[in-house]
């Protein structure tokens, strides 16, 4: 198994800065989240990597590329939590007909269920069963938080409970043999 994990939110797009969700829409990052790339790629540059996973999405590829990743391998089962009727709807306006709406505890209608995103999360961490050293993911804010949870053999929907920003480093990785939370949530990456 993989000895670290490596989790890297995507930069800004207009609907993170918004709060709108977004999952299957692919838009590019704002001059903000292409700079918060960029100021990425000194945090990164003095870790050797395994494998560079991205989601197919377009922020997290531009996340990658301006962090100093070229070569990267696309991988669907890291791709945000697809968010079906609620793609592009803020968390507020949701709650206006549906009060106390998280995707953690209800899931999105016409979109994935708790239970779907753990099949493909789950999926994702066995392909790396066999892949030593580490292993660097650009991905995005609930996907991440779902892989967090998992890897830390959680329901997916515990990941409500990890915060996470754009362009922030998170480090998974073991303590006494067991797996932990090494970093969380760092602008700066692993001290």
């Amino acid at each position: 198994m993989v000895d670290e994990l490596w989790l890297v939110r995507h930069g800004e797009t207009e609907w993170s800065a918004a709060g709108r969700h977004t999952s299957t829409t692919d838009l590019p990052l704002t001059d903000r989240g292409s700079e918060q790339a960029r100021v990425l790629a000194p945090v990164l540059a003095g870790t050797s990597f395994t494998l560079v996973v991205t989601s197919p999405r377009r922020r997290a590829v531009q996340t990658a590329r301006l962090a100093g990743f070229e070569d990267t391998a696309a991988d669907p089962d890291v791709a945000e939590w697809d968010y079906g009727d609620y793609e592009g709807v803020t968390t507020p306006t949701i709650r206006e007909t549906e009060p106390g709406w998280t995707v953690w505890s209800h899931g999105a209608p016409g979109g994935e269920t708790a239970e779907d995103v753990t099949r493909r999360i789950d999926r994702f961490l066995r392909g790396l069963e066999s892949i030593p050293g580490r292993v660097l993911v650009f991905s995005h804010g609930h996907a991440s938080r779902c892989v967090a949870a998992r890897w830390l053999d959680l329901p997916v929907t515990e990941g409500g409970r990890f915060t996470l920003d754009t362009a922030t480093v998170s480090v998974l990785g073991h303590e006494h043999g067991r797996r932990a939370v090494a970093c969380w949530n760092s602008p700066g990456g692993p001290r």
